[in-house]
């Protein structure tokens, strides 16, 4: 369980599981921004050695605080500026990797069987799929298989499907597509479910992600592709609604 203040940044690193609520009665807000990992080491791993994890994930940092306001403020400001946006931005993330930044760690490779689950899972997040048809491509029963998945991934088959779908949900809402079709081709029961799911990992509606990113002026080329994982960046309010920019 993570405990932030107003003012504090909290930091979601590429792949951490995290369910967007907030703790207790009291109402929150939260400005959000999503990170593309790939351009991150891009544009800052160089100058920031190789810390491309952030170890805190709550911080106290004035400075970092008032360099991520700032940058929210140019990034959805009504006539944005491009060249100081990017500026912002690469001013914002260097200094967080290089005061808050680690090496990321050495991962132990997964084993073949569960890799063949996460390929049918990644390639296809849409399309129905049971336990006994995982358990099957990777030659195990179910309850091996279900055990070693939880293992090597820290959580059971159903909720990684389920962060892929919300992952596939965003790709065709930044596409334009309605909040129904967007569940229905990334594999909801319904809009109700997606909304659910959604809210639960991203806090934000698909709703109001939608129309954040249809009218955002950000240069794409800090913009998450959801078919990967993203660094979250958030920084702590107090009402009871949540500001996003994916």
């Amino acid at each position: 369980m993570v405990e932030a203040s107003r003012g504090d940044v909290i930091c979601v690193n590429p792949g951490e599981v995290h369910d967007g609520a907030s703790i207790g009665e009291a109402p929150r807000a939260w400005r959000m921004l999503y990170i593309d990992p790939v351009l991150l080491e891009r544009e800052i791993g160089p100058e920031a050695k190789g810390r491309a994890e952030i170890v805190q994930p709550v911080i106290y940092d004035p400075l970092l605080a008032r360099r991520f306001a700032r940058l929210f403020a140019a990034l959805t400001a009504s006539t944005p500026d491009l060249l100081g946006s990017e500026e912002n931005l690469l001013g914002c993330l260097g200094h967080l990797l290089r005061k808050h930044g680690v090496q990321r760690p050495k991962v132990s490779e997964t084993s073949p069987s569960v890799a063949r689950a996460l390929e049918r899972l990644s390639s296809q997040p849409g399309d129905p799929v049971s336990l006994g048809e995982l358990a099957a491509l990777c030659g195990v029963g179910r309850f091996q298989f279900l055990r070693a998945f939880t293992r090597a991934t820290g959580i059971t088959p159903h909720a990684y499907l389920l962060q892929l779908r919300v992952r596939l949900a965003q790709r065709l809402l930044r596409d334009g597509h309605a909040v129904a079709e967007a569940a229905l081709g990334a594999g909801f029961a319904d809009q109700s479910h997606l909304t659910r799911c959604f809210v639960r990992q991203l806090g934000v509606t698909p709703g109001r992600y939608r129309n954040a990113v249809r009218r955002a002026p950000v240069s794409r080329n800090f913009v998450q592709d959801e078919a990967a994982p993203a660094m979250r960046i958030f920084q702590a309010g107090r009402l009871a609604r949540h500001d996003s920019l994916l």
